[in-house]
C-alpha cells in the first residue's frame, strides 16, 4: 500500500479533526497543479505556506493556518474557472462510488472520502485557528 498523507488536528490525545488527503503523490499533483495555473509556474509565489511547507512532517502553526485559509479561500475561486483533470487510480474508483463527476479544477481534488480537498483543507485551517492547535502532518 502506498504511503498516505494525513493532515490532523489533535488535542492532546484527542483527534479534532483528519484530512485523509490520499497518497503524497497525490498531495504533489494538487500542489502542482496550483504552481501551474495559479503561481505561473513560480512555485510558493502566490501561495507560500500551502507550496513550500514540506510534505514530509512537521506542522503549520496556528500562525500559518491563518495565512493558509487565506490561501486556499483564493485557489478555491479561481480553481473554478479552470477545467478539471483526468481522474487515476484510485481517484477513478471513490468518483464512481460517490458519483463525482469533477465540473472544473477544484472538483478534480478531493480526499478518499469523495470530499472536496479544498474544502476540507479549509476546515482544517478555520479549526486550528479557532481551537488554537496546529495542523499536524502524520
Amino acid at each position: 500500500k502506498l504511503m498516505g498523507l494525513y493532515l490532523a488536528i489533535f488535542d492532546e490525545d484527542d483527534e479534532l479533526d483528519g484530512v485523509e488527503v490520499g497518497t503524497y503523490s497525490d498531495f504533489s499533483t494538487f500542489r502542482d497543479a496550483v504552481v501551474r495555473n495559479l503561481e505561473r509556474g513560480q512555485a510558493g509565489s502566490r501561495f507560500p505556506t500551502l507550496i513550500l511547507h514540506s510534505d514530509c512532517d512537521g506542522q503549520w502553526s496556528v500562525k500559518a493556518a491563518a495565512a493558509l485559509e487565506t490561501e486556499l479561500q483564493t485557489i478555491t475561486k479561481e480553481f473554478l474557472n479552470l477545467p478539471p483533470i483526468p481522474l487515476d487510480g484510485w481517484k477513478n474508483e471513490i468518483a464512481n462510488t460517490f458519483g463525482l463527476d469533477p465540473k472544473n479544477l477544484g472538483d478534480s481534488f478531493f480526499d478518499v472520502d469523495g470530499e472536496p480537498l479544498l474544502e476540507r483543507l479549509l476546515g482544517l485551517a478555520r479549526l486550528a485557528q479557532k481551537r488554537r492547535l496546529p495542523i499536524l502532518f502524520q
